[in-house]
């Protein structure tokens, strides 16, 4: 049993095969799946999706490479509908900022404007966040705890090893752990894993991006949240199946899913 906790199931990338990709991820043990809003234009299809699978949830939100799509009119329309599961992705991504100094705070000051208005609607319709940091953790730590996000939790998606963000693990957070465990470069989520508690982790592909190795260089999918539960297990020194019934627990309660 495995919850794929961010899966950009919307992406164009999957139009062609989307029936065939959720009949190998069932055939995987994954039970249910979250479709993360990151950009308005794909919100409808993630929608459409949703309500065509019974196992299939979506959230409301806006990544912060797409701030020009933030509307709180779309988001009071879906935030009451029966699949919606959270707001997000949202968050802070300093890791594009381009332009003069001056031209960087002004864009940075933006994101932290939609992100705490993001965290605030969460707060207001009692759901969990599903948050993007890159290159930011300070600053999204920050912007948390002002909040009072601890309310509503969340996950912090793709989880960046910031030992910084660790202490969110006791303001209701979680941590979204995918692909990225398996590259050779990976050393430093390797070390922190295991200081993550166990409670707080979730399982996550963000396909189709992030590809576990053996098949990095594919179009990544739910069936490959298998391999992610398996290295998760060997570094804990747990079964797979353990970490599986773990990961499904741990995302079931924060998302409201049975």
């Amino acid at each position: 049993m495995i919850i794929d906790t961010h899966i950009h199931l919307d992406d164009e990338r999957y139009e062609e095969d989307l029936e065939a990709v959720l009949e190998r991820a069932a055939e995987q043990g994954v039970e249910a799946l979250i479709v993360p809003g990151a950009d308005a234009a794909t919100l409808p299809r993630a929608i459409a999706i949703a309500e065509a699978h019974e196992n299939v949830y979506f959230a409301v939100g806006i990544h912060p490479y797409d701030l020009e799509g933030f509307d709180t009119a779309a988001f009071d329309e879906f935030l009451t509908h029966p699949k919606c599961v959270a707001v997000g992705e949202c968050g802070l991504d300093y890791f594009r900022l381009e332009g003069s100094e001056a031209e960087q705070e002004a864009e940075k000051q933006k994101q932290a404007e939609i992100f705490r208005a993001q965290i605030r609607i969460a707060l207001a319709y009692g759901k969990p966040l599903i948050v993007h940091i890159r290159n930011a953790s300070h600053d999204a730590r920050v912007i948390l705890e002002e909040e009072g996000a601890a309310k509503v939790g969340g996950v912090l998606h793709c989880y960046n090893a910031d030992e910084e963000l660790l202490v969110l693990a006791g303001q209701n957070f979680y941590y979204g752990i995918g692909g990225v465990l398996t590259f050779k470069n990976a050393r430093k989520l390797v070390q922190v894993l295991p200081s993550i508690p166990k409670e707080r982790l979730l399982i996550e592909t963000d396909g189709p991006y992030l590809t576990p190795h053996p098949h990095r260089g594919e179009r990544n999918e739910p069936a490959y949240t298998k391999l992610v539960a398996q290295k998760m297990g060997e570094l804990l020194d747990m079964p797979a199946e353990a970490v599986e019934t773990l990961t499904t627990k741990n995302a079931s309660r924060l998302f409201g899913i049975s």
